[in-house]
């Protein structure tokens, strides 16, 4: 620590950190538009621009960057001198000169960074009466509207989507008074991280395009912490409503998850909630009048009549226990394909004693050595893999150290960055996104990655198994990874699901426990935002109820489309058999369309529920806007005729009967959480038109609706002082409209939130597992038949999202995966189309092929989670010829 001088007043602070951050961890505003906490700093605005003096006898000082002065014992700077104030109102004037002023149509307006900081530098009159410059705009794909004229030239959109988030196709075009920011031509943005532009840029150049279509000024949503259900990783978000309608998602800063970023698919899968897919009324097979009450009536004699449950790795976990306390123990299913069940089994038996602690994606960027096996991360974990992107930057980190550059200085580190990069290496079946960042990648079927895994864990520690029979090449890569992440101090082993293969899984727990370095880390990644929770809490497989359906009649499914975890002549089965199906959910499926029952659950949005992330962590969302009646919680439905029984007993009683989840009742505060008892407003202070909203249907204004399940209230009047930071609905502070905002919530800028992050992790590194000894032998193709490997996709395999109309456009179009090999064995070219039959039924599909040259032989890859691949599952035999019919059309 260090002392240091500002405007006469003295400051300890941490030195060596840039003069900017530092004034905003202490509460003084200063203005700046290139600077960015997660970016670092360039200089390329000019507009935090404060005076420096030499010592205390110096009073006339010079001008200096904020962003780009280090801090140091003794600095002596003002920012509220004369000199320093007038430049940062001449520069943002000359900064504004191109501008359009078109604040009142602005879709960043009442939000936007540039409005903040104009104000703040005291640039109130305009001057400039020439000719404006002006830019043609770009179609960038469904996610981004783009608005050229708006920019202001801070260079912080390249430096995200290009340096941060690995992207290639948005550029800098032109120089001086002139530059573009965009494509080489218009196109939808390629890149999966995208939809940060949005509040990445200062000003409205790039704008949510969703939330342009129904749009609503930021004082006018109503906000409430939520949990990202599109994954696994549990980011933190911040949804908004108007009207009754869900208008967008943003970012919600978590120290420990998400930080400043969201991928594509958390920010803009949203769209299901106001599907016309939507399940919003009872239905009963053959009483098309049928009423809430009897629906309930109905359901209730089900539940009292005894009833198998199925549960779901989608819905919370009160969800979940709600059903299993009404159906019991014994009869509760979890709902999961059983490859899946086996896989999220032995990853929870391994986070819970095997010794090797998950660290949480802050963490994970601290690495400086990562293998990932098995894995495409940006299709099954988005967030993870920017996360892992940044990781190879600590090699260039600490050689800047070195060399006396400080960490923030952004061009000089990337400069290092050149011939410095932590070692990342990347096993999977296919190419992935991560591939350039990469020091060596792998391709091979699931038993060869599982393989390479066994002989780097080898190759570490002689204890572990070898595989035998490796190949030259297998066993120089094992070597030179081995070597790599034994030099580490804070290596990083990759794996999860997405590969189908539990001897992935098992090899990637030998390699870490094999490594000497006591900051190992071993992460999993699970496909759904659930999936860990519902493990924990246990339950019996899928199969088992297929097996006992004609003995107990009634079924009761939970959030599950079952043809999605099971094959399709075995699903029909089921429910054929099945005397009386009720399904609970909020979108129509395959299932619910064969259900006698069917009852309107609540969304995310709209219902309040626990999850359990990846990492172990539990966390907590609450409904954003009441749901429309007679939609109700998965959970309300399921306590029906128990008057008693709210959310936080439902939350305490689950706690109670699993000791792993006993925490969670410490994931967010209860219901009776009040400051200077007022609930907390979920309507910012500026929320207008309450009354004339609902004026076509009642004059008078109607009572505002009750919460007694959470801390906080359908209005905007109550409790905001004093508000813990994790349970701010809305980040704002006087000055500060924009999500930059987010800094008054900090207890250091780009560090945790003030009073801890949310959410609190159930599950710490423990025990010591044995080495696992079981490793399979190599694949080898098999003459007429191929091996099917189900791969996701971002934009179309999970469940929600794919119902989101712009997710839907950059859904990847149906289509088979080949070896050159094999194409050209086949005779298929690319684009041809070809026949798949399942070999152990009738399924057939007709797709066209792609061909990538390094995918396994013997194999053949189909997008997971589209429609058109639900009757496939996981390593099915399939057979393949060229379909010459269509070629002949």
């Amino acid at each position: 620590m260090v002392t240091i001088d500002i405007d006469g007043v003295q400051y300890r602070v941490k030195e060596g950190e840039s003069l900017l951050p530092t004034c905003l961890e202490l509460g003084l505003d200063l203005p700046y538009f290139c600077w960015h906490p997660a970016l670092g700093s360039v200089g390329a605005c000019r507009q935090c621009a404060v005076v420096q003096y030499r010592d205390p006898a110096d009073n006339r000082g010079r001008l200096v960057m904020a962003c780009m002065t280090p801090v140091t014992d003794g600095l002596r700077v003002s920012l509220q001198a004369e000199a320093a104030r007038q430049f940062r109102r001449d520069n943002i004037e000359l900064l504004m000169i191109n501008h359009p002023h078109d604040c009142p149509v602005c879709e960043e307006g009442g939000e936007c960074h540039l409005q903040d900081m104009t104000l703040m530098s005291g640039h109130t009159v305009r001057r400039y009466r020439g000719r404006k410059r002006t830019h043609k705009n770009q179609y960038l794909g469904p996610f981004i509207n783009h608005e050229m004229n708006r920019c202001i030239a801070c260079y912080r959109c390249v430096r995200f989507y290009d340096d941060y988030a690995g992207g290639r196709d948005l550029q800098v075009f032109g120089i001086h008074n002139n530059v573009y920011f965009g494509r080489f031509e218009d196109g939808a943005l390629e890149n999966e991280f995208s939809g940060n532009l949005a509040e990445v840029c200062p000003t409205g150049v790039f704008t949510d395009r969703t939330f342009s279509a129904h749009y609503t000024r930021k004082w006018d949503l109503q906000t409430a912490p939520s949990v990202c259900v599109h994954c696994g990783l549990g980011c933190n978000t911040a949804p908004g409503e108007r009207y009754g309608e869900l208008r967008r998602i943003v970012n919600r800063y978590n120290g420990e998850i998400n930080g400043y970023f969201l991928c594509d698919r958390g920010r803009f899968g949203y769209g299901f909630v106001n599907s016309p897919e939507r399940i919003l009324q009872p239905r009963l097979y053959g009483r098309p009048d049928l009423t809430t009450e009897a629906a309930e009536q109905h359901f209730r004699s089900w539940l009292n009549g005894g009833a198998i449950g199925i549960g779901s790795p989608r819905a919370s976990l009160e969800a979940n226990f709600a059903l299993r306390s009404r159906v019991g123990q014994e009869n509760f299913y979890l709902g999961l394909d059983d490859a899946e069940h086996s896989l999220l089994e032995a990853i929870a038996d391994l986070l819970r004693e095997g010794g090797i602690r998950s660290p949480s994606l802050r963490e994970t960027e601290q690495s400086d050595a990562v293998l990932i096996l098995g894995e495409d991360l940006t299709h099954s974990a988005p967030r993870l893999a920017l996360s892992l992107r940044q990781a190879v930057r600590n090699a260039a980190f600490d050689r800047a150290r070195s060399v006396n550059i400080p960490p923030w200085l952004d061009k000089p580190v990337r400069e290092q960055q050149i011939d410095y990069r932590s070692p990342l290496y990347v096993a999977s079946v296919c190419a992935t996104s991560l591939d350039d960042a990469a020091e060596a990648v792998y391709r091979g079927a699931p038993e060869d990655v599982a393989r390479l895994g066994f002989a780097v864990a080898h190759q570490i520690d002689p204890r572990a198994p070898a595989p035998a029979d490796l190949s030259e090449a297998m066993q120089a890569l094992a070597e030179r990874i081995g070597k790599s992440l034994s030099q580490a101090q804070r290596p990083l082993v990759v794996s999860g699901t997405a590969c189908h293969s539990l001897a992935v899984i098992e090899a990637a727990y030998n390699v870490a426990k094999a490594l000497p370095a006591k900051d190992t880390g071993l992460v999993f990644t699970v496909p759904e935002c659930n999936s860990l929770g519902l493990v924990l809490m246990g339950g019996k497989r899928l199969r088992h109820a297929f097996e006992r359906i004609r003995e107990a009649g009634h079924v009761i499914i939970l959030e599950n489309d079952l043809y999605r975890r099971a094959p399709k002549e075995e699903v029909d089965a089921f429910l054929q058999a099945g005397q009386q199906v009720a399904v609970i959910d909020c979108l129509s499926s395959m299932t619910s369309e064969k259900a006698a029952l069917v009852l309107p659950a609540a969304t995310f949005a709209e219902s309040d529920g626990t999850l359990v992330n990846s990492e172990g962590r539990a966390q907590r969302f609450f409904q954003i806007y009441p749901a429309p009646e007679p939609v109700r919680s998965s959970w309300q439905w399921l306590s029906s005729g128990r008057k008693d029984l709210s959310f936080d007993t439902l939350t305490a009683a689950c706690a109670e009967t699993f000791p792993e989840l006993a925490a969670i009742i410490r994931a967010a505060p209860g219901a009776d959480f009040t400051v200077d008892g007022m609930k907390i407003p979920r309507q910012p202070h500026r929320y207008s038109g309450r009354t004339a909203m609902r004026a076509h249907v009642k004059v008078s204004e109607s009572q505002r609706p009750a919460d007694p399940e959470t801390p906080f209230a359908f209005s905007m009047e109550g409790a905001t002082a004093d508000v813990p930071a994790a349970l701010e609905p809305v980040v704002w502070a006087p000055g500060w409209n924009s999500n930059q905002a987010v800094n008054k919530f900090q207890d250091e800028i780009g560090g945790h939130l003030r009073g801890g992050d949310y959410g609190v992790r159930l599950i710490e590194a423990a025990g010591g597992g044995d080495w696992f000894r079981e490793i399979p032998e190599p694949f080898k193709p098999e003459s007429g038949r191929w091996r099917l490997l189900l791969l996701p996709h971002i934009f179309g395999s999970e469940e929600l999202s794919r119902r989101s109309p712009p997710i839907g456009e950059r859904a990847p179009n149906p289509g088979v995966l080949l070896s050159r090999t094999d194409a050209e064995t086949l005779g298929i070219a690319p684009g041809d189309r070809i026949e798949m039959h399942s070999v152990s039924d009738a399924s057939v599909l007709v797709l066209p092929v792609r061909i990538e040259p390094a995918f396994p032989e013997g194999c053949v890859g189909l997008t997971a989670g589209l429609p058109e691949t639900l009757g496939f599952r996981p390593f099915e035999k399939v057979t393949l010829k060229k379909n010459t019919e269509e070629a002949s059309r």
